[in-house]
């Protein structure tokens, strides 16, 4: 069996020490190993160590290793368990090793899932316009129980929902200006639901907030189409051109009766 005969520290890690055994043919470097496990063991020269020593001390060192990576790697923020154990297995560590590492963080509360989810269900109400159901599928993403994540959505007011799918809604407006009501109406509806949030909190905002045009700025949104669409069919003649226009500006939510009025506009001004 090898005995001790030397420990140094690394010269680029203080909190490493390489262990140097000889195995009756001379001194020859053995292992490295952390600090913590150099105390745990009692590795000291003269120390005889058998397989099972070996193994265990192997063991240990590669758990405080991965359970320092993971450390390092929520400095910067809070982690879901998921998140730990996903960025764990990217640096190679064993399954068995970084169960014994979550475990470790979870002891000692460095990892607790309810807290994150509270915490980044917070953080994405107070700085992004998201709905419930957009942060749901990423708390999920990130290995969230059902049971935290309805928890941490607890506060998440149906009128704070309502107040903050306004500000989408006038921001949409404000970029759609020459759409018609009715296609303004689906490109809100559909940025809404993008964003996370339900059915119902849509219809509560179309019923309070108002997404119709007034009549001169509806009747300017068709003509901007109507033109786009003429320059499109103008290289068709009589009913086949009718037909293509009607069909386009209907298909972009314009009445009919308006549809046929800039048709005659359009006819005066050859």
């Amino acid at each position: 069996m090898p005995i001790i005969t030397k420990i140094t520290t690394q010269a680029k890690n203080s909190e490493r020490y390489n262990v140097y055994l000889d195995y009756g043919k001379g001194e020859e470097y053995g292992f490295s190993v952390d600090e913590y496990v150099l105390v745990k063991f009692q590795l000291k020269k003269g120390r005889e160590l058998d397989e099972l020593d070996l193994t265990e001390i192997q063991y240990a060192d590669d758990v405080k290793k991965a359970y320092n990576l993971a450390l390092n790697y929520l400095s910067y923020r809070m982690r879901s368990k998921k998140e730990v154990h996903t960025y764990l297995k990217s640096k190679g560590i064993g399954e068995m090793i970084i169960q014994e590492v979550l475990h470790k963080l979870d002891d000692q509360r460095y990892i607790d899932d309810l807290e994150f989810a509270k915490a980044y269900a917070r953080t994405q109400r107070s700085t992004t316009v998201k709905g419930p159901n957009l942060i749901r599928k990423e708390l999920k993403e990130k290995g969230i129980a059902d049971e935290y994540i309805d928890i941490s959505l607890m506060d998440f007011s149906d009128n704070e929902q309502l107040q903050t799918a306004i500000k989408i809604a006038d921001k949409t407006k404000g970029k759609n200006q020459k759409l018609s009501s009715s296609a303004l109406r689906q490109k809100i509806e559909q940025t809404l639901q993008q964003k996370g949030y339900s059915f119902t909190i849509i219809q509560q905002l179309f019923h309070e907030w108002g997404v119709e045009k007034e009549e001169d700025a509806e009747w300017e949104a068709l003509k901007h189409q109507g033109l786009k669409a003429h320059r499109r069919y103008e290289k068709y003649e009589g009913w086949e051109y009718e037909r293509r226009m009607k069909q386009s500006l209907y298909r972009k939510g314009f009445a009919i009766e308006d549809i046929k009025r800039l048709l005659e506009e359009l006819k005066s001004e050859e």
